[in-house]
């Protein structure tokens, strides 16, 4: 959107098909999301599989559609964000007491936040990183451990896990200083390597049986193991930690965009760019570098924390080198240096091989086939990467 548009949008509001896409878009999408949770026909999954694809490939053939799209989100932001937060706070009250389809909505929002924060690094940066999934881990460990032998509290080993993880990743990101390319991915993946071998094999951690009896966090008296009634409508249990996810999810959102807009980003991107010519610019690589590595790592961390305290048991084997692969790919598929891109892919790759479970030994490659022909649909990923646009003042 240029300066005048930004201009009109201020003095008279959004237009009336403005609202009307975004809450036809938002609206369309959560009811869509919901039949997909709740589905257990499999020609429902391929069906709305097929829609989505469908979308895309149209989008593709007609940018224009995907250009108006985006011209209404951005001239009724109000209206975004508000029928965002309401449809995030009813949706645990629509799923008919799944508790199935709200643990997949968890875990896609930890690994949207885990995509995000990769995604400094792969997206904004160019830096190939395979340790993402040894930030979840270690994150998780250090709340786990400070929860059981100390009793401290989730709130309390949330910062501190995260402080804890943000240490490892600027330790990850000093070595890795001195590689390039692919030498650099291969040390964050021996870095990932270690950290589980750790894991797997330190008696206080608990070896490869893992920590069990992770106590349930208490928000003023409320456990998160009690079901939320409002208004004679009830949720269950899991809900207090899917809004827990939401929060972790809007934060990550914050700061994405306010890091992206930022000097930081721009540095970012220059990296991406040309390392040289940003080397020559004035910008010190070196430090940039190694913040994103620590930006990655502390939002890891977050995610981590959540994911112990939710499911009360964790292992060497939920931190595999595995997960960070997952993660990476959520990045490319869903549109590497986009927010919206990147939460979609982290969301389409947690549930399809979960809703694909009805071809038993096949699922996987199910999976495989659809994120391929995705790839051929949208070869930048769901959600390319934007240029930059700069308003005049």
């Amino acid at each position: 959107m240029n300066s005048s548009q930004d201009i009109f949008v201020e003095r008279h509001g959004p237009k009336a098909a403005d609202l009307a896409i975004v809450a036809s878009v938002e609206v369309i999408g959560a009811l869509l999301l919901g039949v997909f949770l709740l589905a257990d026909d499999s020609r429902i999954i391929i069906a709305i599989l097929g829609l989505l694809g469908a979308g895309f490939a149209l989008m593709q053939a007609r940018p224009a559609i995907e250009e108006r799209i985006i011209e209404a989100f951005h001239g009724a932001r109000a209206l975004t964000i508000g029928l965002g937060i309401a449809i995030i706070v009813v949706y645990p009250f629509m799923l008919q007491g799944s508790s199935y389809a709200l643990h997949l909505l968890i875990l896609a929002q930890l690994y949207s936040v885990l995509a995000l924060a990769l995604n400094f690094q792969l997206g904004s940066a160019n830096i190939p990183n395979f340790a993402t999934g040894a930030s979840y881990g270690i994150g998780a460990y250090t709340s786990a451990l400070l929860a059981i032998n100390f009793g401290l509290s989730f709130w309390l080993t949330l910062p501190i896990a995260a402080l804890v993880a943000t240490i490892f990743g600027f330790g990850l990101g000093f070595p890795s200083m001195r590689t390039r390319e692919t030498y650099l991915a291969l040390v964050t993946i021996a870095f990932g390597v270690v950290i589980h071998q750790l894991l797997n094999n330190f008696d206080w951690t608990g070896g490869p049986n893992g920590l069990v009896g992770i106590p349930a966090p208490s928000l003023f008296g409320h456990s998160f193991t009690q079901p939320i009634v409002i208004f004679g409508f009830r949720a269950p249990g899991q809900a207090n930690f899917y809004y827990l996810s939401a929060l972790l999810v809007a934060l990550s959102i914050v700061c994405a965009r306010r890091l992206h807009d930022s000097r930081v980003g721009l540095a970012w991107n220059a990296l991406r760019a040309d390392e040289l010519a940003a080397r020559c610019q004035g910008i010190n690589v070196v430090w940039y570098k190694m913040l994103a590595f620590g930006v990655d790592a502390f939002l890891a961390a977050f995610a981590g924390t959540i994911y112990a305290f939710y499911v009360s048991y964790i292992s060497p084997d939920n931190f595999t080198f595995l997960v960070s692969v997952t993660i990476m790919t959520m990045v490319i598929v869903g549109g590497m240096d986009n927010t919206l891109g990147v939460i979609v892919g982290a969301f389409l790759l947690t549930m399809l091989p979960e809703k694909l479970r009805i071809f038993a030994d096949y699922r996987l490659l199910f999976v495989g086939v659809i994120v391929i022909l995705f790839l051929l649909l949208r070869p930048q990923g769901l959600f390319p990467q934007r240029q930059r646009n700069y308003k005049v003042k």
